[in-house]
């Protein structure tokens, strides 16, 4: 039940087996797929668990710590995952909900005397403010929580830059087609 978690870094293996009694079917399904960098999708009902199969690799990618070995990113600003959902008050949500993991796998890095990461996440969304904006395109966020409409306004001006280090892509739903 456990074995997909040997894919993991320590801590997030740690962290992972506090949190929760088990992987999810879809978790256990997906996450080798993720791990050898492999397209996903994850087709699965509500609150099985999708949301945390696509981040919990993405979260542990930005640790750096894959079996003991040194960050690969060291100052390489920009985003290195971004999250698309085609409803801002989703973004929100998952913004709120991914400080438990991200909060959680710190914590344990610094119980198992690893660096812990400081991964910074924001929201780009049509209600964000202009200082935001610049502060996003200034300093980008390791994670990125924007809507269709938000990331097409991103890609066609100068601030693109930021997305150039991007390694997942996760979007949320797909629209039925009409």
């Amino acid at each position: 039940m456990y074995e997909c978690l040997s894919l993991f870094s320590p801590p997030t293996r740690a962290w992972f087996r506090h949190a929760f009694s088990a992987p999810t079917n879809a978790q256990q399904e997906a996450w080798p797929h993720i791990k050898a960098g492999e397209n996903v999708l994850v087709v699965a009902l509500t609150s099985s668990g999708k949301t945390l199969a696509a981040f919990l690799s993405a979260i542990d990618g930005l640790i750096g710590e894959q079996s003991g070995d040194k960050p690969s990113r060291p100052g390489k600003p920009g985003v290195k995952v971004l999250y698309i959902s085609l409803l801002k008050a989703l973004g929100a949500d998952v913004e709120r909900n991914l400080r438990v993991p991200l909060g959680g796998i710190a914590a344990q890095c610094v119980a198992m005397d690893v660096e812990p990461p400081e991964n910074d996440v924001a929201i780009r969304s049509g209600g964000t403010a202009a200082k935001e904006r610049r502060r996003i395109a200034a300093h980008p966020p390791d994670i990125l929580i924007t809507t269709p409409e938000s990331l097409y306004l991103l890609l066609t001006s100068k601030a693109r830059r930021i997305l150039k280090g991007v390694e997942t892509v996760i979007v949320d739903a797909v629209p039925p087609r009409r």
